[in-house]
């Protein structure tokens, strides 16, 4: 947590003029339902987020040397950071699993009340306590010992190749999301270090038409399962589970189709109405029909409607206004050479 926070301060200003919840909710990856409603807040609220995310990231961690009743607030604040992260958008499985370490700020008297039962393991752990506590441990065994090598050796391990990550931290230079030895033991972490401040989309569309530039060519638009599209669709709601397409197109709208080139090869798929791009989508326009004659990919910008609305009043959860042309309007034909360039197999064959 130490590392996002860090990683945060040193990074996008608005972290640092206290602007960023101003545009998370409406551009993160994947928006969930309550992202929708988060972003509406007003600006005093966004305001206390952004202040609430520095004091948990980069004091709050310090709460762990500070004696057991700090270490355990420490653990609790970090878990409920998390289930607001949770329920406030879908960022995957990785707040879930950030979940799992906290639970080490908790010792076993605090978390005895789980064990109903006076007997087994919530007994056997009070009756070692007492022991111990009476200076009536056991002889150590051989085994014991052996665990003791063991658990030290790891301990000093760790340390060893903590190093570069502790000197990551305390650089300017800091990045983010990187390993620093070849088993990825030890890793640096940090997320949203930047914030984009708009939501750009690749829209996919389809058409029948033999002349892709015909005015008259009617259009029709893919469904992903999750990222925005139509605009009366509800925002998903998935996490844990991780729809890794739409993951990556939030990436893609940020660039060029050059820079992304598997976007092309989706469009190449679709052209033949392959299954397995199909399977990744919501809804498919050509279904049941004959193939689209040419693809092209659409850049818009999204937003979410305001409450109360012309636009939320007629059930829309976003708006969009028209960017540009992502990809040009493209067909089998034209992709042949598009495709042995870069040794893919023709979506034809």
């Amino acid at each position: 947590m130490l590392g996002a926070g860090l990683i945060k301060i040193r990074g996008d200003r608005c972290w640092r003029e206290l602007m960023c919840m101003d545009y998370h909710y409406e551009t993160q990856p994947v928006p969930n339902p309550m992202s929708y409603y988060m972003h509406q807040s007003p600006w005093w609220f966004h305001r206390f987020e952004v202040l609430s995310n520095h004091f948990i990231e980069l004091i709050v961690p310090f709460f762990t040397f500070l004696g057991r009743r700090m270490c355990m607030v420490n653990g609790t604040l970090q878990i409920l950071f998390q289930v607001v992260l949770i329920v406030s958008g879908n960022l995957s499985f990785l707040n879930w699993l950030t979940i799992v370490p906290s639970l080490a700020c908790f010792d076993d008297a605090s978390l005895g009340f789980l064990f109903a039962s006076d007997r087994g393991a919530k007994r056997a752990v009070q009756d070692l306590q007492a022991e111990e506590a009476a200076g009536r441990t056991p002889k150590p065994t051989r085994g014991m010992l052996i665990r003791r090598v063991v658990n030290v050796a790891l301990g000093v391990l760790i340390g060893y190749l903590s190093v570069p990550v502790v000197l990551n931290l305390l650089s300017s230079k800091q990045v983010m999301n990187t390993s620093f030895d070849p088993l990825r033991i030890v890793n640096t972490y940090g997320a949203f270090g930047s914030i984009t401040k708009e939501r750009a989309e690749v829209v996919f569309q389809g058409t029948l038409s033999a002349d892709p530039k015909d005015p008259e060519a009617l259009w029709e638009e893919y469904q992903f399962l999750c990222k925005p599209g139509d605009l009366t669709r509800r925002p998903c709601l998935i996490s844990p589970y991780h729809y890794r397409l739409d993951w990556l197109l939030w990436f893609a709208a940020f660039q060029t189709y050059e820079q992304s080139e598997w976007v092309i090869h989706i469009a190449g798929r679709l052209l033949t109405n392959d299954t397995s791009i199909l399977s990744l989508m919501e809804h498919n326009p050509f279904h049941g029909r004959e193939n689209p004659r040419w693809v092209r990919g659409e850049h818009f910008k999204y937003k979410f409607s305001p409450l109360g609305s012309a636009s939320a009043a007629q059930g829309k959860w976003w708006v969009r206004k028209r960017i540009g042309a992502y990809f040009p309007a493209v067909d089998l034909a034209s992709l042949r050479g598009y495709f042995k360039s870069r040794n893919w197999p023709h979506p034809d064959l």
